[in-house]
């Protein structure tokens, strides 16, 4: 019986600083994932109110990828008024959406604003303006638009990459 007790208190002694060291690195995740969320929110809002101001309806995303080479990124996005243009006549539509996604993608492999030009789209890119991309200490940070003209869509951009680039 004074075996058990020896036995559980010995494990216990082992366990006790992998489990205390476990703690800080779950409160690092819960607090960067906290700052990333609060952050992302104002950078959103602040993409919202310059696309409303302008009148333009369409997509606003932001996204964080750590290191020089896409692995993983963590991302959001709203939408502004509307996530499409229906097709009418002769006009086969737009997924706004899907071409907000496609900037991302190209400046997450150029490191450059979308439709940089430093090489020709891949499939799948456009190369059109309106995103925009800045290395941060631990990586990058991309906000993109789409719904508006190139320059427009570029504008709004730029208030969400300045919301981001103060925090994170």
């Amino acid at each position: 019986m004074m075996n058990r007790y020896v036995a559980a208190l010995l494990l216990a002694t082992l366990l006790l600083p992998a489990l205390s060291a476990a703690q800080p690195q779950k409160k690092k995740d819960a607090d960067t994932t906290a700052n990333f969320n609060v952050t992302t929110d104002a950078a959103l809002a602040a993409m919202r109110t310059k696309a409303q101001a302008m009148g333009i309806s369409g997509v606003a995303l932001v996204a964080y990828f750590e290191g020089e080479t896409i692995q993983a990124w963590s991302s959001r996005m709203i939408v502004v008024g509307n996530y499409k243009v229906d097709p009418t006549g002769g006009d086969k539509g737009s997924n706004l959406l899907g071409i907000a996604y496609a900037k991302a993608a190209e400046m997450a492999d150029t490191h450059k604003d979308s439709g940089s030009g430093i090489r020709p789209p891949m499939t799948g890119e456009f190369g059109w303006s309106g995103g925009v991309i800045a290395q941060t200490k631990g990586g990058y940070v991309i906000a993109a638009f789409s719904g508006g003209k190139s320059e427009d869509d570029v504008a709004i951009s730029r208030e969400g990459l300045a919301k981001l680039k103060s925090g994170l």
